[in-house]
């Protein structure tokens, strides 16, 4: 399935300069799908050079030209919907279903940066001195490296790729080598909708040598990563040394709130929808429940009913509702979390086993735990599974105080009827985004991103093409 990709660099496919592969695997069934293009560091040089060539005639080209281009790739992935679905459901096991919602989604940031594109609006600032003129204006970074992850491939790989393009800025985007072919079909589409040659580059193999190879040259300069807090500092060190500018969207663990005023049956199906979405391989998914003490139980048994329903098996199946957790390593971090958790005292209401019938797949029930303290280990890493801890809290001042009393803050969500309640706890959460009564978060048009060890910068919104874009300030005497 990937022959006819590979390496994406100076407006072609080509295979690594060793002609060295390596497998994909469908977390469904544990096949190989294919072998993908490992790129040497020769590779990372060419994609390097060709990079810099793209940038200098990307930031040359009109803001309306970018912006047609850029609408154009918008089109085409609606067009390719079903192609860019199926990839992404094969590589990575989400269900078909929200596979064509994430092209939709992807298609949206695209479009909204092609207008984006056409309002890097610059400044006049009034003058102190009669004879001079104060000019600000906005121009693009230079080189973006990308660093995408695998959980949700287009989305993340667009918003870099989208901006960077928007900016003015030209990009070499490194897939996850769990996702490499949802990525290839993109950068494909961004070749046939016209984007010239160096502008969009891909690099594919192991993340953290070619990641190393693009930060230490001194063509990069920004960089744009999608992961967990760990990796996203290490990049933070060796960034350092070149002072790059870094767009960091990392680790969540999100407070889910259930004040006794909500309308419970709607907080249960909210709270199935943010949670089990990509079988909670989600940064944003909901992973500390709270649930005011009179509504605990009603909550939790709804809740339980709710999650019995869902159906597990592969994700081509257009009935299914949780794929497989996307690779061994991730299944056996889980099992070994859930083992955690009931040593420390849970009581598992539902789940904790990998599911009968299926000798084949990285299969995971959804698991909801009960009796969950707030010192276990469950509410301190982030699970990044179907794993739902329980817990109950009194007053509106002691949940929020409980809520934040972490390291991360990416996202929260609260569900209530009172508009008092909404308005002081969306503004008390130390988060960077906050769903009230609804399940949606990342939207095209929002800045999305987090605080403390979440992150730093916003990718979405007007926001986002900010942080790739330089100011430049000039004093103008009007006579020389």
């Amino acid at each position: 399935m990937y022959s006819k990709f590979g390496q994406f660099i100076d407006g072609k496919w080509q295979q690594s300069s060793d002609k060295q592969t390596y497998e994909v695997i469908n977390p469904a069934n544990e096949e190989i799908i294919g072998h993908a293009s490992k790129a040497t560091k020769e590779d990372v040089e060419k994609a390097l050079k060709s990079a810099q060539k793209g940038l200098e005639i990307w930031k040359n080209t009109s803001p309306w030209e970018r912006s047609y281009i850029i609408r154009k790739i918008a089109d085409k992935m609606r067009e390719k919907q079903d192609v860019l679905a199926k990839w992404m459901t094969l590589e990575m096991g989400k269900p078909l279903v929200e596979a064509k919602g994430e092209v939709n989604g992807s298609a949206d940031i695209f479009e909204w940066n092609a207008e984006e594109t056409k309002r890097i609006y610059g400044q006049t600032v009034e003058s102190r001195f009669k004879g001079t003129r104060v000019h600000v204006y906005y121009q693009p970074v230079g080189v973006v490296a990308a660093l995408s992850p695998w959980n949700f491939p287009l989305v993340l790989s667009s918003r870099k790729i989208s901006t960077a393009l928007a900016a003015g800025c030209s990009v070499i985007i490194k897939p996850d080598v769990i996702t490499p072919g949802t990525v290839m079909e993109l950068v494909d589409i961004c070749r046939e909708s016209g984007v010239p040659a160096g502008v969009v580059n891909l690099l594919s193999g192991d993340p953290p040598s070619i990641a190393s190879q693009l930060i230490s040259s001194d063509i990069i300069k920004k960089i744009s990563i999608t992961g967990s807090s760990r990796v996203g500092k290490l990049i933070l060190k060796q960034a350092a040394d070149k002072v790059q500018r870094v767009t960091m969207e990392l680790s969540g663990h999100s407070p889910f709130i259930v004040f006794d005023d909500a309308d419970i049956k709607k907080a249960a199906d909210m709270a199935i929808a943010a949670k089990f979405r990509n079988n909670g391989q989600v940064c944003i998914s909901p992973s500390r429940f709270y649930i005011q003490e009179n509504k605990k139980d009603e909550f939790i048994n709804l809740f339980v009913e709710k999650t019995k329903k869902l159906k597990i098996g592969d994700g081509m199946d257009p009935s299914v509702n949780l794929g497989p957790l996307t690779t061994k390593k991730r299944l056996n971090e889980v099992e070994e979390l859930v083992e955690t958790t009931k040593k420390e005292g849970a009581k598992v209401l539902l789940g904790g086993k990998r599911p009968k019938g299926f000798n084949k797949g990285f299969y995971y029930e959804p698991t909801i735990f009960d009796n969950i303290k707030d010192d276990y280990t469950i509410m301190k890493v982030e699970p990044f599974a179907p794993l739902v801890p329980m817990l109950s809290f009194k007053s509106f001042e002691e949940v929020i105080e409980r809520a934040n009393n972490h390291e991360l803050g990416l996202s929260s969500y609260i569900c209530t009827n009172s508009m008092d309640k909404a308005h002081r706890a969306s503004e008390l959460m130390e988060a960077g985004t906050v769903a009230v009564n609804t399940p949606l978060v990342a939207l095209a048009e929002a800045p999305f991103g987090g605080i403390k060890q979440s992150g730093y910068g916003r990718e979405g919104g007007s926001m986002a093409i900010k942080d790739y874009l330089n100011v430049k300030y000039t004093h103008l005497g009007l006579k020389g």
